[in-house]
């Protein structure tokens, strides 16, 4: 009997220490905000998307908290790769949205950006894009911003440039089927026969996706003897573009778009990369704010820590801007939620690394100078800057 009694008494003092704790308020959970980062880290775009991926991470290490009604909240990353792949960007973009983020950050390569847009849109998160330039990213869609400029303003500032220095015939060729390449090659086409009158663009060549061989276009557009060639395209695909060209004794100026900044172009075309032209978003060079010049001495760290180098590429400025910018809509909205956020953005203003930011009527970024550089010694030279009114 006394040992039942025991039993029972220490079953009812169990029972009233649980009892005691439900009656008292638990500890404060970390409050969490989650914000996407949609990009590619495999596939024909990896290796800038990765770039993009380190601004990013290196902002949420300087800015790892946003303050919401007075509340701190934790700023949790939540990563997934699309692959460089239109299909694949859709399943990410739907993990995101099934993973509960408040916004998204992404994508390096407008077409996964384009065919995740309207994910963003139905499920309203707002997405801001670090350096999608094609017009179609924003267009028609109010949940759909970006810090960068435009493929009409890039491809009119190469054209620009192009006539500057002589050149009075050009020609053309794009990656069959990809909205960056096609896009700002189309738009490079009508800038430079406005500019040089109809006619000056004497060939546009196409190639496939994943193609490797371009002699076939290149001997064609050698015996048009155009006096530049732009082409824009990956990252991939450039310097096997670039040294095919100097093998079959094509020596005018070869130029690309704002993916050419890219070491792995130097590494990968050696000494036939040497006099090719490119516009960019940002020379750590010359900063232009007091969050640029932070920016490059403490990403030149995070770089090294991480066995990246210690070149800044500007897709890693403009991923760092866009997280930065997410903030300040995040704090301007006092709100987690998705559409509240999206009105924020709207009305920013943000002194970022590679300028002041503020969005148009269709979420562009108010831009209008891009940096010219040339590969000269293996090293991206700063030329300069250009403004197109």
């Amino acid at each position: 009997m006394k040992k039942a009694t025991t039993l029972l008494l220490i079953l009812v003092m169990i029972l009233s220490l649980f009892t005691g704790c439900a009656g008292e308020p638990a500890a404060d959970a970390e409050k969490v905000i989650k914000i996407g980062v949609f990009e590619p880290q495999t596939g024909e775009n990896g290796g800038g998307g990765f770039q993009e991926v380190l601004g990013i991470r290196y902002a949420n290490t300087v800015y790892p908290t946003v303050d919401i009604n007075g509340e701190t909240y934790k700023v949790e990353l939540v990563e997934v790769d699309n692959k460089s792949d239109k299909t694949e960007g859709v399943t990410a973009a739907q993990s995101l949205v099934s993973a509960g983020v408040s916004a998204v950050i992404g994508s390096y390569g407008s077409g996964v950006s384009i065919a995740a847009g309207p994910i963003f849109a139905d499920a309203q998160i707002p997405a801001v894009a670090p350096s999608a330039t094609n017009p179609q990213v924003t267009e028609g869609n109010e949940y759909y911003f970006r810090v960068c400029f435009l493929d009409p303003f890039q491809g009119t500032v190469m054209a620009n440039y192009a006539i500057k220095n002589g050149a009075k015939t050009a020609a053309v060729i794009t990656q069959l089927g990809d909205d960056y390449s096609s896009g700002l090659g189309s738009f490079f086409v009508t800038a430079f026969n406005e500019l040089g009158g109809a006619g000056s663009v004497i060939a546009e060549e196409q190639f496939q996706t994943n193609q490797t061989d371009f002699k076939a276009i290149l001997t064609n557009i050698k015996a048009k003897n155009p006096d530049v060639i732009f082409a824009p395209s990956s990252i991939t695909t450039a310097p096997l573009l670039i040294k095919q060209a100097r093998e079959l004794g094509i020596t005018v100026p070869i130029m690309g778009g704002d993916t050419w900044e890219n070491a792995t172009i130097i590494e990968n075309a050696g000494a036939d990369a040497e006099g090719i032209v490119l516009s960019t978003f940002f020379d750590e060079a010359e900063p232009a704010t007091d969050e640029a010049a932070s920016f490059i001495t403490g990403f030149k760290e995070y770089l090294k820590a991480n066995n990246q180098g210690e070149i800044i590429p500007a897709v890693s400025a403009l991923g760092y801007d866009a997280y930065i910018t997410v903030l300040e809509a995040v704090k301007a909205a006092n709100s987690t939620e998705g559409p509240a956020i999206k009105d924020a953005l709207k009305g920013v203003s943000v002194v970022g690394v590679t300028g002041s930011i503020t969005f148009n009527e269709t979420g562009d970024a108010n831009k209008d100078m891009a940096f010219i550089k040339i590969v000269e010694n293996g090293q991206f030279k700063f030329l300069e800057t250009v403004t197109v009114e």
